[in-house]
C-alpha cells in the first residue's frame, strides 16, 4: 500500500520554503545597509531564522519525508512551513518558534526511525544533525542570542550535508581508522558548539578546528575525487561540492585565527563562508537531484548551471573583501550579488524543468499521432 504523500500536497510546503528564502534575502539586504522599506512588525533578526529554519529546515524535512515514504513524516515540513508563514506575517509570532521547534523534534523522530531501519554511521550522523537543529530551536525559545544559537544551526546544516556525503563514501570503503577520525571530528564539533554557547560572545576556535578536520576528511574520502573526472551533471555536482569544501575550510581557518570574531567583520566572513559558500554550493550541486525527487519534475543538466555557481563564489569573495578591508560598499555589493546568483539559479532550474516537460509533452503527442 502506498503511504507517501502525493506531490500536489508537497508543493505548498516547498512554496512556503521558497517564500521564506525570498523574505530572508530581502532582510539580508536591509541588514547590509540597502535602503529598502522594512515591513511593519518585522525584525531584522528574522534573517537567520527564515534562511535556516524557514527555507532550509522546511526543504530538509520535506526531502527526508519523501525518502522515508510515510505520511506522518510530513508533519515535520508542515510544522516548519506553518511556523515560517507566521514568522513572515507577524501573526501569533510567539507561536512561530514553537512550531519550528516541533518541526525540529519531528525531524529527530524521523531520523531515529531511519537509523533504526539502517544502523549505519551515516544515518546516526543525520540524527545528530537533527538534534543540532532541535537544540538550537530550544535555545531560541529560551531567548538566547542568535550568536549563541548559531553553532547549533550551523551544525544542523553542516552535519546533514556531511552525513549525506558519508553515505556515498561507503563505495570507497573507508578504513576503520578513517571512520574513527570522522567520529573524532563530530565530537570536536559538539565540544566546540557547547563551548561557544556557554560564552557571552562565542569563541568559535574549537568548533572551527572541527570544521577543518571534517573538511580535510571529506576531501580525502568523498567520492567526488573520482566523479570530477566525468562529464555532464556528475562533473558539475563534483565541482559544486569541491567549491563548497573550499568555503568550509575557509570558515575553519577564519574561526581558528581569531580568539573572538568581530560582529560585522570576521564573524560575518566566518558565518557566510558556511551558510552561503558551503551550504548554497551544496544546494546548487544537489538541487538537480533533490527537487525532482520532491516534485517529480525532471531537471536535465545544462552547462548554464555553472554561471550562478561561479557568481555565488565571486559574490562571496567580494563580501569577504569588504569584511576584512572594512569597506561597507563591498559588503553591500557582495550581498546583492548573492541574491542575483541564487535567483538566477532558481530561474535556470525552472527553465530546465519547463523545457523538459514541454519536450515530454511534444514526444507524447508525436507518439499518439503515430
Amino acid at each position: 500500500m502506498k503511504t507517501n504523500l502525493a506531490v500536489r500536497y508537497r508543493i505548498p510546503m516547498l512554496i512556503a520554503g521558497f517564500i521564506s528564502l525570498l523574505c530572508g534575502m530581502y532582510l539580508g539586504l536591509i541588514r547590509l545597509g540597502w535602503g529598502l522599506p522594512l515591513p511593519v512588525h518585522t525584525s531584522l533578526t528574522l534573517h537567520a531564522p527564515l534562511m535556516v529554519c524557514g527555507f532550509l529546515g522546511t526543504v530538509i524535512c520535506l526531502e527526508r519525508a519523501v525518502a522515508i515514504g510515510e505520511r506522518w513524516a510530513y508533519l515535520a515540513p508542515s510544522a516548519a512551513a506553518a511556523g515560517t508563514v507566521l514568522l513572515i506575517t507577524g501573526a501569533n509570532s510567539p507561536v512561530a518558534p514553537v512550531l519550528i521547534f516541533i518541526a525540529s523534534a519531528l525531524l529527530c523522530i524521523v531520523s531515529i526511525n531511519i537509523f533504526l531501519k539502517q544502523r549505519e554511521l551515516f544515518t546516526f550522523t543525520l540524527l545528530l544533525a537533527a538534534i543540532c537543529w532541535c537544540a538550537g530551536c530550544l535555545l531560541w525559545l529560551a531567548g538566547f542570542s542568535l550568536a549563541r544559537i548559531m553553532p547549533w544551526w550551523m551544525g544542523f546544516l553542516i552535519i546533514t550535508i556531511v552525513g549525506e556525503r558519508l553515505e556515498l563514501s561507503r563505495f570507497l570503503r573507508p578504513t576503520q581508522g578513517s571512520k574513527l577520525l570522522f567520529v573524532f571530528a563530530l565530537l570536536l564539533f559538539f565540544a566546540g558548539a557547547i563551548s561557544a554557547t556557554s560564552s557571552a560572545w562565542p569563541n568559535f576556535q574549537l568548533l572551527s578546528a572541527a570544521l577543518i578536520v571534517m573538511t580535510l576528511w571529506l576531501m580525502r574520502h568523498d567520492i567526488v575525487r573520482h566523479t570530477i573526472r566525468q562529464q555532464g551533471l556528475t562533473r558539475y555536482i563534483a565541482i559544486a561540492l569541491c567549491s563548497g569544501y573550499g568555503c568550509l575550510l575557509t570558515a575553519g581557518v577564519i574561526g581558528l585565527s581569531f580568539s573572538e570574531l568581530s560582529p560585522g567583520a570576521s564573524y560575518d566572513a566566518f558565518s557566510h563562508s558556511i551558510f552561503l559558500g558551503f551550504v548554497f554550493s551544496m544546494i546548487f550541486g544537489h538541487a538537480p537531484i533533490i527537487f525532482p525527487a520532491i516534485t517529480k519534475l525532471k531537471i536535465p543538466y545544462h552547462p548554464s548551471f555553472y554561471l550562478p555557481l561561479a557568481l555565488l563564489h565571486i559574490s562571496l569573495l567580494t563580501r569577504l573583501a569588504g569584511d576584512f578591508l572594512f569597506i561597507s560598499s563591498l559588503r553591500k555589493v557582495g550581498g546583492l550579488m548573492h541574491i542575483v546568483a541564487i535567483t538566477l539559479f532558481i530561474l535556470i532550474l525552472a527553465a530546465a524543468a519547463l523545457y523538459s516537460r514541454a519536450g515530454n509533452k511534444a514526444g507524447n503527442t508525436q507518439g499518439n499521432k503515430k
